[in-house]
């Protein structure tokens, strides 16, 4: 099943002050008094006619910042980790790839202020739908939903630190274990209010999952996506209407002179450019030259198009999740699980069908390495991996050189790759009284 947080064409707006000169034999304070039915006045929002329209804004803004820019959190999560690399002339996109962030990069800055404007945004409308759209509970369980995918993201992405504010007061630092159990607290909310609804309830079955997987609850990730069909997806949706409407990870890789590219073989922990090529993972042979014409011949990502959709959500890694916390046992038999679970996907999950993986894992480190090689290919540039490099340096006890780039950066990049696994947080938090910096960096 399909399912979208729909094709948005209209946000409500803030109204605009207009300063006109008057024209000769014209009152022009009398031709400007007009009523115009796509503008919503700030009053207008805490009402029956206001509330839907803000809800689907914030939809709006987080189809934007997830996978609406060529900067969104898709982007950045690959940039840091092994998905794709910059072949930009920026500091801001050149660092994180470079493992070596700051409170200075303007795109990360913007990313950061779009995910809190989501999160703002949510918990601003929930109040409103509650009072003037009561009988639709299923939209206020979506706004729950992608509250805790933006406070999801926050831990995934961000250093520990990151503080929740609100629009009338200023939110101290959490750890990245707080973000994550506000994560699975809004969803929990959105699951009491979603019932059975086939589009939002899987959604924040499969969110409250991930977010368990980062707190190292395994069990209860599992427990939490049973019943999500392997079919379900749910997905944001994109158009060549506007810039701001489009694909951004197409934006980011597939354009001329692109800002990002696929890694090579030989610097990725998962070899996402294979031959041939895999088809979760397509892309084609070009001459295209990156921003910096220095990068040149670069591949092209196939995955997406200009208006593509992008899956926030689906099956698929509902029963990753299950066989991720199945393989926690540690025995031959979990191991075997792995492996038929796995194979079953190939078998179901895609078409045509491709070929099963043909042994059984005879190690626990091989079968961790075969699950998340799995998981990078089958989630690839939908904002999981850096999450997931993360997990494994913070969960299997995995160096963070041994799954992040490391080394030297190869022609015409050049220098060592830096230690860090996640960004820091920008500096115009420092606004905030109540921030510091990064509580740490570590994974």
């Amino acid at each position: 099943m399909t399912v979208s947080n729909q094709k948005i064409r209209r946000r409500a707006l803030l109204p605009m002050t207009v300063a006109a000169i008057g024209v000769m034999g014209c009152n022009m304070s009398s031709a400007l008094d007009i009523t115009d039915p796509d503008v919503l006045n700030i009053g207008d929002y805490a009402s029956p006619a206001g509330a839907n329209p803000v809800r689907l804004g914030v939809l709006q803004d987080f189809a934007v910042v997830f996978s609406g820019t060529q900067d969104g959190l898709v982007v950045l999560s690959g940039n840091m980790a092994d998905e794709i690399y910059s072949t930009d002339t920026f500091d801001d996109r050149l660092f994180p790839n470079q493992r070596t962030t700051n409170e200075q990069l303007a795109s990360v800055e913007n990313t950061f202020r779009n995910l809190h404007r989501v999160r703002a945004g949510a918990t601003r409308v929930i109040p409103i739908l509650q009072e003037f759209a009561p009988t639709t509970p299923v939209n206020i369980a979506e706004m729950y939903a992608i509250r805790g995918y933006s406070e999801n993201y926050f831990a995934e992405l961000f250093c520990s630190g990151v503080p929740f504010s609100s629009e009338t007061s200023f939110g101290t630092p959490l750890t990245t274990s707080q973000m994550l159990t506000i994560a699975v607290a809004s969803f929990d909310s959105a699951l009491a209010l979603a019932g059975t609804d086939a589009r939002v309830r899987p959604l924040a079955q499969i969110g409250k999952a991930r977010a368990l997987l980062n707190l190292n609850q395994f069990a209860a990730a599992a427990t939490a996506v049973q019943g999500v069909p392997t079919s379900y997806r749910y997905q944001t949706f994109h158009s060549q209407a506007t810039g701001r409407q489009e694909n951004g990870i197409w934006n980011a890789l597939s354009v001329t002179a692109p800002r990002y590219s696929m890694y090579i073989e030989a610097e990725a922990q998962v070899q996402f450019l294979r031959t041939p090529m895999d088809p979760r993972v397509p892309w084609r042979t070009t001459t295209r030259s990156g921003f910096n014409s220095a990068h040149r011949n670069l591949p092209d990502q196939l995955k997406y198009g200009r208006a593509g959709a992008v899956n926030l959500a689906d099956g698929i890694e509902a029963r990753l999740i299950e066989l991720e916390a199945r393989l926690r046992g540690g025995s031959a038999a979990d191991r075997q699980a792995l492996l038929t679970g796995l194979n079953e996907l190939r078998a179901t999950g895609i078409t045509p069908a491709m070929a099963p993986i043909a042994t059984v894992p005879a190690t626990q480190e091989a079968a961790v390495n075969l699950l998340f090689e799995e998981r990078g290919m089958w989630m690839w540039l939908t904002g999981h991996r850096l999450g997931d490099l993360r997990r494994l340096v913070r969960q299997y006890g995995r160096t963070a050189n041994s799954v992040f780039p490391s080394g030297t950066m190869r022609a015409p990049l050049s220098g060592s790759y830096g230690s860090d696994v996640n960004y820091a947080i920008p500096a115009a938090e420092r606004n905030n009284p109540e921030f510091g910096g990064c509580i740490d960096r570590n994974p």
